[in-house]
């Protein structure tokens, strides 16, 4: 009897000229919590595809309890257990809980109709398991993001699952969702149903794996027990680098004049009050739990949001902005958490996405100066080390680490001297995210850019900021600095708002 659920013995994939993956072998045993870890680009998704018969190996073999499959298609994956669960969670937004539950057990059973006290009956029975409460009659698109993920693991559940793979299952989870989704997962453990965790937070993957695999360039560079690696490990073995970890501690007079000084900020029924100072080559962070209104803030600075202050100043002078062109012109920048849907346009090139904001600057009469544009764009197009052939690439082509650095090149050309960043690592893995806090130091400590950053990411924080904010219920509750500004305080600051 082997050992491993499933085996993947000297697996490669390619399309086109490219190695994919090349000879990678790894195994899952039954009622294993496992971490495939690895940057974008590293393999990780082709492997999956792979074990799940999406994609046919070009070399290799696949076996199940220890006996080879001939040919595995998505059918005869989920036949032997196989369920991915990705990050948009393939649910019917439109359909209730019950129904989504119920929908690939009557199709396997040839059903023409839906049983509806059957189907709430599964649906109860299968959350009774995970010992988790949801309306089953809720329309799931009313649901929040934990809970949507919460029915996706019901149904791989009633689908017999052995293995149920989660591709980056937090990424938009609040810190309780985690542990919450953590509970869950020990729980199908206990049940034994593997789980492959892929995901490229270092603190996640060794609090809840207990085995970690890592892809670096289409081949696997590391493998063993959890308790083998910690965090340098883990980033060397992704990025091949050792990563500069030393705190941010930017050399700024005392009586430096702030870039941005705000007096008894309000935004109704979000912002309470709040009063902020951010000087130049300063990186000033917040934090705080989902509603605390942190990213209202953000858009109230930037002219976002109907907000009054006390006062407003840049740079000393008195300036409120009543809109984005107002904010722009007086030098704020804001790159938002969303950067898909509030911030770039996809189908549009790196060089259309940079200059959208300075295009009145462009023009030359009734057109744009095509040179001036170009050189502005190969300028930060080197300057924030975007990996892509040119400038003419779409941005929906890139990964989530180059896809922020485009937004912030855009922001820079405009001249910003305050610079707000709401989660600007969000979906961005170890690599990129390292390369991104460089060149936010660089422009604080280089160009004077005083930044303001917004992050669930303590460690983010903690590691880029000279001062945090912990943000409650539209009021600043808490502020760090110097020795008492470390993982374990503002975490407890943050757990006793829950």
């Amino acid at each position: 009897m082997s050992e491993y659920l499933i085996e993947l013995k000297n697996i490669s994939k390619r399309f086109g000229g490219v190695h994919a993956l090349d000879g990678v072998s790894m195994g899952i045993r039954p009622g294993e919590i496992h971490c495939l870890a690895g940057e974008n680009g590293s393999g990780k998704s082709t492997i999956i595809k792979v074990m799940s018969g999406i994609y046919t190996p070009d070399e290799g073999e696949i076996l199940f309890d220890g006996k080879p499959v001939s040919r595995l298609d998505p059918i005869t994956a989920v036949h032997k257990g196989v369920q991915v669960i990705y990050q948009d969670f393939s649910l019917f937004g439109n359909l209730t809980v019950a129904e989504n539950l119920a929908l690939n057990t009557y199709l396997l059973e040839g059903r023409g109709r839906m049983d509806w006290p059957r189907a709430r009956r599964m649906a109860r029975e299968v959350l009774t398991r995970l010992d988790v409460e949801i309306d089953v009659d809720a329309e799931v698109e009313t649901l929040p993001t934990s809970g949507k993920q919460i029915v996706a693991i019901a149904r791989a559940i009633l689908a017999r699952a052995r293995l149920i793979v989660m591709d980056e299952p937090t990424t938009a989870l609040t810190g309780h969702e985690v542990d919450a989704l953590f509970a869950i997962v020990r729980d199908l453990q206990a049940q034994g149903i593997a789980v492959l965790f892929v995901s490229h937070k270092m603190r996640e993957m060794l609090e809840i794996s207990e085995r970690l695999t890592v892809f670096r360039n289409g081949k696997k560079v590391a493998e063993g027990a959890m308790s083998d690696f910690d965090e340098p490990a883990i980033t060397h073995a992704m990025t091949g680098l050792e990563l500069d970890d030393e705190p941010y501690a930017p050399d700024i007079a005392p009586d430096t004049p702030p870039a941005l000084e705000v007096e008894s900020l309000s935004v109704p029924g979000s912002v309470d009050n709040v009063s902020l100072s951010l000087r130049p080559g300063e990186i000033v962070g917040v934090s705080g739990l989902i509603g605390s209104g942190r990213t209202e803030l953000a858009q109230a600075l930037f002219g976002m949001e109907n907000a009054t202050a006390r006062s407003f100043r840049i740079a000393g002078q008195d300036a409120f902005p009543h809109s984005v062109q107002e904010a722009i012109a007086l030098g704020i920048a804001y790159v938002p958490e969303d950067r898909l849907s509030e911030g770039l346009f996809l189908t549009q090139s790196i060089e259309r996405n940079m200059v959208v904001s300075i295009l009145d600057r462009l023009r030359r009469g009734l057109f744009l100066d095509r040179d001036a544009m170009r050189q502005k764009t190969e300028d930060m197009f080197s300057s924030m080390q975007i990996a892509a052939p040119s400038p003419e690439t779409a941005v929906g082509n890139l990964s989530g680490g180059n896809a922020q650095r485009v937004m912030l090149g855009r922001w820079l050309l405009t001249g910003a001297k305050v610079l707000i960043l709401n989660g600007p690592t969000v979906g961005v893995d170890v690599g990129s995210k390292a390369k991104i806090h460089h060149i936010i130091r660089d422009l604080a400590r280089e160009e004077g850019v005083a930044v303001l950053m917004i992050s669930d990411d303590v460690p983010e924080l903690t590691g880029n900021c000279n001062r945090i904010h912990v943000m409650h219920d539209g009021r600043f509750v808490a502020e760090f600095a110097g020795a008492d500004m470390t993982e374990d305080a503002i975490n407890d600051s943050l757990k006793a708002l829950k």
